[in-house]
């Protein structure tokens, strides 16, 4: 229990820190309407789609390539940094919060960012007729999948690439945006030549992208993405390992210092 209702302190005080940056919860939510929109106002003129069924397809790439990707990536790359800038960790080590506790309280407070707008998303994407047409618990576990990777890659990158908020937004920038655009987040996979499809199966922006399209659009099932699953399950966890390392030996040297 004492975890457990660390945790939640160390979500609530992340979530309630969002919500008084008004500004940038707004900007949060323009940002992939404004994709969404655009997205599926091409597939519709270009593609020749019924508008519903553009916005299909439109909603999950949106949704891994431009929400989840900068609000739980860019988003814990920005928290850890902004927690060592104001010496937030070192004010850690003199209170009885535990550093399990921390670590989960942010991924926890991600997570609830993720899936806030997952529902942003697919209720925009509702008005313009569009449906999900699979399993709801499969295209949730997969959005669970993205979340728990990007996180815990945020991590890695805010504990050992970037020292101060500035060298966020240049981080982000040199590892994701070619990652995003690999992965058919912004330009359907269709268009690839064959090269780039075969480098793109490495991406796992790709696996999220193509998994949770067919699940979303086509109604697939698991047997129909089973390797897309594996791989994000895989990386997932990886990720979170390789987070929980890298947070170990931020902690390690905040406290030497």
């Amino acid at each position: 229990m004492k975890y457990w209702r660390e945790t939640i302190a160390v979500t609530q005080r992340i979530l309630i820190e969002l919500l008084r940056r008004r500004r940038s919860l707004i900007f949060w939510s323009i940002f992939p309407i404004s994709v969404l929109i655009l997205s599926g106002i091409i597939l519709t003129e270009r593609a020749k789609l019924p508008i519903a069924a553009a916005f299909e397809y439109a909603a999950p790439s949106t949704l891994v390539g431009a929400a989840l990707f900068f609000s739980c990536l860019g988003g814990s790359v920005a928290t850890v940094v902004a927690e060592r800038e104001q010496q937030t960790l070192k004010r850690l080590f003199i209170s009885p919060l535990s550093g399990t506790s921390y670590f989960l309280g942010i991924f926890l407070a991600h997570t609830c960012i993720g899936f806030g707008q997952t529902l942003l998303i697919y209720t925009i994407a509702a008005f313009w007729g569009a449906s999900f047409k699979g399993s709801i618990l499969l295209g949730l576990a997969i959005i669970l999948m993205s979340i728990v990777a990007y996180v815990g890659l945020g991590f890695i990158l805010g504990t050992q690439l970037a020292r101060r908020i500035e060298d966020v937004n240049a981080l982000v920038a040199a590892f994701g945006v070619p990652l995003l655009i690999l992965g058919g987040a912004f330009l359907p996979t269709s268009l690839f030549p064959q090269t780039l499809l075969n480098i793109a199966k490495f991406n796992p922006i790709y696996h999220m992208n193509v998994a949770l399209v067919a699940v979303s659009a086509r109604g697939e099932e698991i047997s129909d993405i089973t390797s897309h699953l594996k791989f994000l399950l895989i990386f997932a966890l990886v990720m979170v390992v390789g987070g929980w390392l890298s947070y170990q030996r931020m902690l390690i040297v905040e406290r030497r210092l």
